[in-house]
């Protein structure tokens, strides 16, 4: 059985539609997808409309969230939600506050990037993002077309990164209220890449203590960003903590070269998931 559990479609940054994520995920030989767009259940309708017979689906959504270390210093981070549901109202004003914060996050970047003569619009970035969450990747696919980047993983390293002068934080969830959240609408919370140290600073073992004693119910171990020893540390505090290691690509369509299915979550650690109470289940065989 191949599982992955961390992919994003056109309803947030990812160029796949639903529907066309669902036929990739058949074609890459998947068995259950996970479909997780940032901030947002757009995509879940359109993906579960178009599933066949052999494949499942487990609706989701990425978080965005913060921590804040007794330095002061925000460190960002993600939680994937899986099978909360989407009509818990406290989540559902949520996730509308963040996707607003995600759009003045990406108009202001925008900005920042014109002032300093760069050829990115805002009404072309609206374009790109097809109604769906606005994100990063939507600029970089703007400043690729617009020939400043060869690529949208160069806007990131480049333009983009959280450590470049045109960024701008997004106004999100301290994680441990997501934490709780998440759970108080039924969802299981996973840490997404929490060793992902190229895309900036990661929280320690003692953080992700504090955030299992809030419900966290599993961390995201093989994942493109994580190393081989990066994947083993996650691993061993999974274990620590009594936690569910799962793997996941993070699949953006063509706004990253990771392919579907590219790193999977094994099917004795999906099985765990499925074993604990959530709102809903998977849809599928």
């Amino acid at each position: 059985m191949r599982i992955d559990l961390h992919t994003h479609t056109a309803a947030s940054d990812g160029t796949d539609s639903p529907s066309e994520l669902v036929a990739a995920a058949v074609a890459a030989g998947l068995d259950v997808v996970a479909v997780t767009d940032h901030d947002t259940t757009g995509g879940w309708a359109e993906a579960l409309a178009a599933r066949p017979d052999r494949l499942t689906i487990v609706p989701g959504a990425e978080f965005s969230c913060f921590h804040v270390e007794p330095d002061g210093r925000l460190i960002s981070l993600h939680l994937l939600g899986y099978l909360f549901d989407p009509d818990h109202a406290e989540l559902r004003a949520e996730r509308a506050r963040l996707r607003d914060s995600r759009l003045s996050r990406g108009r202001r970047i925008v900005e920042n990037l014109a002032a300093d003569g760069y050829a990115v619009t805002w009404e072309r970035v609206s374009e790109l993002a097809r109604g769906g969450t606005v994100g990063r990747p939507h600029i970089g696919r703007a400043l690729v077309e617009a020939g400043v980047v060869p690529d949208v993983d160069a806007a990131f390293t480049h333009l983009l990164s959280s450590r470049q002068k045109y960024y701008v934080r997004k106004d999100d969830m301290p994680v441990l209220d997501a934490v709780r959240l998440i759970r108080a609408a039924g969802g299981l919370p996973v840490f997404a890449h929490p060793f992902a140290h190229r895309r900036g600073p990661v929280v320690g073992d003692d953080v992700v203590a504090a955030m299992t004693e809030a419900g966290l119910v599993g961390l995201e171990v093989d994942h493109p960003d994580h190393d081989a020893d990066d994947r083993a540390k996650v691993a061993a505090l999974a274990r620590e903590l009594g936690l569910i290691g799962t793997g996941s690509s993070d699949y953006h369509g063509t706004n990253k070269v990771t392919r579907l299915g590219a790193c999977t979550t094994r099917p004795e650690a999906y099985e765990r998931l499925l074993a604990l109470p959530s709102a809903r289940r998977p849809v599928g065989s």
